[in-house]
């Protein structure tokens, strides 16, 4: 027969546990409507820099490009990955998600002959790559709750010094897109040398032709200098708002999913409990019957 006592115990550390799991679920779900709406703000600024730096890289002729640092192309002998994961757990499979898309990226480029050096943003990252026989250029944790540009900056900062030093000859970011509260995808975007990107859907006909009209004020390095390291940043700090929404849905909808399975255990225990309870009571009231029979 179950011990009532146990089963009484564990009743209650389920519910201890099922308390903080709905707490950690109204938390993230508060935070995660903040953090859509940021996304979904970001968007259109962040595509109309992207397509704006990839005309203005366009009207610029090949042998121009290799005059400045973060357009030259080269031999990829060595790749840098920017790998975004999140300092806490308890999100579900998003961290799993993206280590296993950069392992098997990671393998690709290894088939290939092809270094890969990693750039770490977040704890998760960071402890599971330390172990790894993978060279990592640096590493971001302890995030802020909500990304900021500051951080944006020293990350973009980090990938541009690696590329123009010659330490990678191409960046790639390994993130997840939010899509929906109930659904987010990892991806893999080319980041370095600028203009070596496929996200632009403008037909090349007629970005060739609005190239052409391109006039650049007061110079062509004026803009430039103003104009890559925006786009470094915005790329970063897109990527890490759509990181941060990923999580926290991912995180809401784990603690949903913990929540509602503590309820279903608390549940079976209970009839468990209430079995053994009415088992023990008719034991005790068949040794009471069966003592005073005996005494007759």
């Amino acid at each position: 027969m179950p011990n009532l006592k146990s089963i009484k115990v564990r009743i209650k550390s389920i519910k201890s546990t099922q308390k903080i799991t709905q707490a950690m679920k109204l938390v993230a779900a508060s935070k995660v409507r903040k953090a859509q709406i940021r996304v979904l703000n970001s968007r259109p600024y962040s595509h109309k820099i992207v397509d704006f730096t990839l005309r203005t890289v366009k009207s610029i002729s090949p042998s121009d490009r290799q005059e400045f640092p973060l357009m030259s192309r080269r031999e990829v002998k060595a790749v840098g990955v920017v790998i975004i994961s999140s300092d806490r757990g308890l999100c579900g499979s998003y961290n799993t998600n993206n280590i296993k898309k950069a392992i098997k990226r990671i393998q690709e480029l290894e088939s290939a002959g092809i270094a890969a050096k990693l750039i770490l943003i977040g704890n998760k990252a960071n402890n599971f790559f330390k172990r790894a026989k993978v060279q990592v250029i640096d590493s971001f944790t302890q995030l802020p709750a909500a990304p900021t540009v500051e951080l944006a900056n020293l990350i973009a900062q980090s990938a541009e010094k690696a590329f123009v030093t010659n330490i990678v000859d191409s960046v790639e970011i390994i993130g997840t897109d939010f899509i929906s509260m109930l659904r987010n995808e990892v991806y893999i975007k080319k980041f370095l040398p600028v203009g070596d990107l496929n996200q632009n859907n403008e037909n090349p006909k007629n970005a060739s032709e609005a190239a052409s009209f391109m006039l650049f004020e007061p110079s062509l390095n004026d803009v430039l200098n103003s104009l890559l390291p925006l786009y470094l940043s915005n790329i970063i700090f897109h990527a890490l708002l759509e990181a941060n929404c990923s999580e926290l849905a991912s995180r809401m909808n784990a603690m949903s999913n913990a929540t509602k399975n503590a309820k279903e255990l608390i549940d079976l225990l209970t009839i468990v409990y209430n079995k053994a309870r009415q088992a023990a009571i008719t034991q005790e009231l068949t040794e009471i019957v069966g003592g005073a029979e005996a005494l007759k």
